[in-house]
């Protein structure tokens, strides 16, 4: 990725070799700083509010600061664009592209004369002198929200990344979506049944919402899209392997609606495996237990971290997320937030806040008010109210005609719980035209059973350089 276009309109900048924090601020001059300042941090007087992850919670309090008066905010990212990781597992299934999905950043907030866009790596913060170290330079604030979500989790065994990967971003989406349909061409180029059948195994570990949508996508894909595209090796002989380690699938949900899930993915030809854990992965297939099963594609859905940021901003619990007070502050420094998967914060029972898109949303907004109500001195900063989550409910999708939702006492699941996941998500995509778009893109594959995004992307750009995607006929 390049930073020639985010940085046109600014001065040129030598970035520091080192990723340390202090080597960060100590490395760039006293003239680059000050040529940022007035570059980004607003009129004279301005409270300046810095936004460190343009996410659901990150974007959401940059909207609620945009056009505030006497407060300029900064958002940085390392990405240009904001992502709906809700709908990502469709881009791996070839169902939507990456921009049915995500937008830029810069043209989501270029309406708010306010807010300057940053496409930088956060290094960390010094709180002494209420800056944010990244390799664009050090970035001045009074109010820092840290908003940078999280990654997956191999529970130590990050070797197995290399062998199945996550689904946490677009590049991890166009390979699995390249795995996946070149796992259907090897298929096709072997005569060897035990070798198609290696081939035509597909493995997803963990029973979370996005291990039961992508298990079901593959097996739908399956049955139905691919079956009569193929000459020599029939696609519905698929099999596809959902692995939980658990006692059921879906574990946020109630446990009705779990027993649904289980019996949906039977009748997309899932086989559902509860109380197995992956002790190794390979290349040609994982071991559940004491049992080698061999598959050539395996892709992770079991385990969470935060960004590993968080460990310098203060101190974090066992997965990595930052230990924050009731009104999502960083202890001890009072203007400094962190929201959304990187907080560890727990209701008034004491119950952690689950990861969820709406639960970042609200924090990220939260954050916002609390931040307008001090600088327009209608609140005080030693009387905060505590963060309150309202819980409106979480779905999953599982495949044509299948979901499952739940919000309060009520519990659905099949057609209208299926329906009622499409018209969420699609109100929920950012501007008209992907909604349109996305819309009629599931039209279409509705009634066609079609899927407009099956393309195998070369990792390598350079045309010289060949990579071996298809494999020989005769690999044992």
């Amino acid at each position: 990725m390049t930073h020639d276009t985010p940085f046109d309109s600014l001065p040129e900048m030598s970035p520091p070799r080192s990723t340390d924090a202090r080597s960060v601020l100590d490395s760039n001059s006293e003239t680059s700083t000050l040529s940022h300042e007035a570059l980004i941090s607003g009129p004279p007087g301005c409270t300046r509010v810095v936004v460190v992850g343009g996410g659901f919670g990150g974007m959401s309090a940059a909207k609620r600061l945009g056009n505030v008066e006497n407060v300029h905010v900064t958002i940085i990212d390392k990405r240009n664009h904001y992502l709906f990781q809700p709908l990502l597992y469709q881009v791996a299934m070839s169902g939507l592209d990456p921009s049915d999905v995500a937008a830029p950043i810069r043209s989501i907030l270029s309406k708010y004369r306010n807010i300057n866009t940053l496409l930088a790596t956060v290094a960390g913060i010094d709180y002494d002198q209420g800056r944010i170290l990244c390799d664009a330079g050090s970035i001045p604030f009074d109010y820092a929200i840290i908003a940078c979500g999280a990654m997956h989790d191999y529970f130590g065994n990050d070797k197995w990344e290399n062998h199945a990967p996550g689904l946490k971003t677009i590049p991890q989406a166009t390979e699995i979506r390249r795995r996946v349909l070149l796992a259907f061409e090897n298929a096709e180029r072997t005569a060897d049944p035990k070798l198609q059948s290696e081939y035509l195994t597909f493995v997803v570990v963990g029973g979370g919402p996005t291990g039961v949508e992508l298990a079901g996508a593959i097996a739908q894909m399956a049955h139905t899209t691919l079956r009569s595209d193929y000459r020599t090796v029939d696609a519905a002989q698929a099999k596809v392997l959902l692995v939980q380690s658990g006692d059921r699938i879906l574990k946020a949900f109630d446990e009705e609606l779990s027993r649904y899930a289980i019996k949906a993915l039977g009748e997309l030809g899932v086989t559902v495996r509860l109380g197995d854990r992956v002790t190794d992965i390979q290349e040609h297939g994982v071991l559940i237990g004491d049992e080698f099963v061999r598959a050539k594609t395996v892709i992770w859905a079991a385990g969470v971290r935060a960004s590993a940021l968080g460990k310098k901003l203060g101190e974090t619990d066992r997965v990595g997320r930052v230990i924050v007070d009731s009104d999502l502050s960083i202890p001890d420094h009072p203007n400094a937030f962190v929201v959304g998967d990187m907080a560890s914060a727990e209701d008034e029972s004491g119950k952690p806040y689950p990861g969820l898109a709406p639960v970042a949303m609200q924090q990220g907004r939260y954050v916002a008010e609390l931040i307008i109500a001090e600088v327009s001195g209608k609140s005080d900063p030693h009387k905060r109210e505590r963060f309150h989550y309202f819980d409106k409910g979480h779905m999953a999708t599982i495949g044509r005609h299948r979901a499952v939702a739940e919000t309060g006492r009520f519990k659905l699941k099949g057609m209208i719980a299926w329906l009622g996941w499409l018209f969420i998500h699609i109100m929920y995509l950012n501007g008209f035209r992907r909604k349109f778009f996305v819309f009629l893109s599931w039209m279409i594959s509705y009634f066609t059973y079609s899927r407009g995004a099956r393309l195998i992307v070369r990792k390598s750009w350079q045309l010289d350089r060949p990579e071996e995607e298809l494999k020989p006929a005769n690999e044992s």
